[in-house]
């Protein structure tokens, strides 16, 4: 709520994320990209409201989507004692503070220099994640934290430099290393590679790779396509809120492309492209009009599109046939 008014930051996202998945959500800024990692990690502001399901289940275990209580829908652990799955949404502060945050989701944050502790060290930081979230030995504490820096190619000489001292580059290097520490299950990535040159933006997509080559599942937030294409298994492009198309990475970089028009209109928009940006300016996210929000950009809008599309076999619109056909 802002002004005393409801805005729908994010509506009707649904998408499922496997192990060993890199799932990239990509969309302009304001989009509500942000805001859906926030709500999954119970990070939103206390006047925000949620509403459906998000479930994260344990390594090796799959979620049973029609039982109706998390205790059928993900069983039990040893004894029948520790449920081996967790419903986000309605989780408590203890529960998501105890059990979700760094030990089954991980978060790269979008802004890591507010989200590193200002008065302490990297390395005092990256040691203090060690000792909570892995079985790491007190005589190994200092070279367990050089090797989970030189992950994210952190230098080893300014580990002993605080948040103030860092470049933006080197912040987000560091919140990358935290995030990684744990191996958690699900690890939500948040612009990961804001701040970095070329080659260190490929050497973080490689490390985010093989986070999930082992087995992990990764939700990739990312304004860099060129990033999303080199790790990603699937895209999902959100638009003023929504998601409007979901689609396989290799075809949707690949041939025959997109099939959403403002899907098209972002790979358009790269350099390497056409390199023609996407007309017009999205909807305030607080006026969003009750048909397609994209109408008012689109070359192919009709009277159709004063109704909105539902996400339907991966794409929200009512030309795909058209768009199919053009590519």
């Amino acid at each position: 709520m802002r002004g005393g008014h409801h805005v729908a930051a994010v509506s009707d996202a649904t998408f499922d994320l496997a192990a060993g998945e890199c799932l990239a959500l990509v969309g302009e800024s304001g989009c509500g990209k942000s805001v859906l990692a926030s709500a999954l990690l119970g990070l939103l502001p206390g006047n925000a409201q949620t509403a459906g399901t998000a479930h994260v289940t344990r390594p090796g275990h799959t979620a049973d989507p029609t039982r109706t209580t998390d205790a059928e829908r993900f069983g039990t652990g040893p004894l029948g004692t520790e449920p081996l799955g967790t419903e986000l949404l309605g989780a408590d502060e203890r529960t998501l503070a105890r059990t979700v945050r760094g030990r089954l989701i991980g978060l790269v944050p979008q802004s890591p220099a507010a989200h590193l502790t200002p008065v302490r060290t990297v390395r005092a930081q990256l040691e203090e994640t060690l000792r909570a979230l892995t079985p790491t030995p007190k005589r190994t504490l200092r070279a367990a934290a050089e090797q989970a820096a030189a992950r994210t190619s952190f230098p080893a000489d300014r580990l002993d430099r605080y948040p103030h001292e860092l470049s933006g580059g080197l912040a987000q290097r560091a919140a990358t290393a935290l995030a990684l520490i744990g191996d958690a299950p699900l690890l939500l990535a948040d612009e990961p590679t804001t701040g970095l040159d070329r080659a260190l933006v490929d050497r973080t997509a490689d490390e985010l790779r093989r986070h999930t080559d082992d087995g992990r599942a990764l939700l990739l937030i990312t304004h860099d396509l060129a990033a999303a294409q080199r790790v990603a298994d699937r895209v999902a492009v959100m638009y003023a809120g929504r998601i409007v198309e979901l689609s396989d990475a290799t075809t949707f970089f690949g041939d025959p492309g997109p099939r959403h028009p403002y899907a098209r209109g972002l790979l358009d928009a790269l350099p390497e492209r056409a390199f023609t940006p996407v007309p017009g300016m999205p909807p305030a996210l607080s006026d969003l009009p009750e048909g397609c929000a994209f109408a008012a950009r689109c070359t192919r809008a009709t009277d159709v599109c004063a109704t909105r599309p539902a996400l339907t076999d991966g794409v929200a619109c009512h030309h795909v046939p058209a768009e199919a056909t053009r590519a």
